[in-house]
């Protein structure tokens, strides 16, 4: 008897997980392609009713939310594969290469968590790419090519918000996503270099500190 209610239980969780992931995999693609999805095309895109939705979230915040943690994750495991050895200046400009790819794929997604979620939820989200920001700036602050007069943070925090505001521009049909990673680049090295010293251009040539 305990035999099979513990493979009922089994069973069930298993169920579960399978709803659950189905629903945040429908989310990230319904939010992907228009951020006022509603909860209703989520669950109809995930194959489950309303009622099986609302057992597992609450509210459409939590829906988003585990949409935009799961894309984060996955765009977290894709930045681990970017070099960031070298000059500190070529690393940021293969980051943010590599990072202005993720966000371009997720902006439907990104104006749909900036809806329903709050800042500090974002920030926190965020956590993982700003730490691997934050050690390539304090090793550049080290060698003398990133300014010292600001926090790491709040450098961390001008890349990703300069990030974002590019994809408002392409929004509004002031920038194309093929020229924003270049401008990206040149924004947040021009915002780094040390006051004084010469900005390098997106080669850098100018590579004398």
């Amino acid at each position: 008897m305990m035999g099979r209610m513990s493979s009922k239980s089994t069973a069930k969780r298993a169920d579960a997980l399978r709803s659950i992931d189905s629903i945040v995999q429908a989310a990230a693609d319904c939010l992907g392609r228009n951020p006022e999805a509603s909860l209703s095309e989520i669950a109809r895109a995930a194959g489950v009713g309303r009622v099986t939705l609302y057992a597992h979230f609450a509210s459409r915040a939590e829906v988003v939310d585990a949409a935009m943690t799961r894309a984060l994750d996955r765009g977290d495991e894709a930045l681990e594969s970017v070099d960031l050895t070298g000059d500190p200046r070529l690393a940021l400009a293969r980051y943010v290469e590599a990072g202005w790819h993720l966000v371009d794929q997720a902006q439907a997604l990104l104006a749909a968590a900036q809806r329903e979620l709050t800042e500090a939820r974002i920030r926190e989200l965020h956590a993982g790419p700003a730490a691997r920001v934050e050690t390539l700036v304090t090793r550049g602050r080290a060698e003398g090519v990133f300014r010292t007069d600001l926090p790491i943070s709040w450098l961390v925090n001008v890349l990703h918000t300069i990030m974002h505001s590019a994809t408002e521009e392409i929004r509004a049909g002031r920038l194309t996503s093929d020229h924003a990673a270049a401008q990206i680049t040149a924004t947040v090295l021009a915002a780094f270099t040390p006051p004084g010293t010469p900005v390098p251009d997106q080669g850098l040539r100018a590579t004398t500190p």
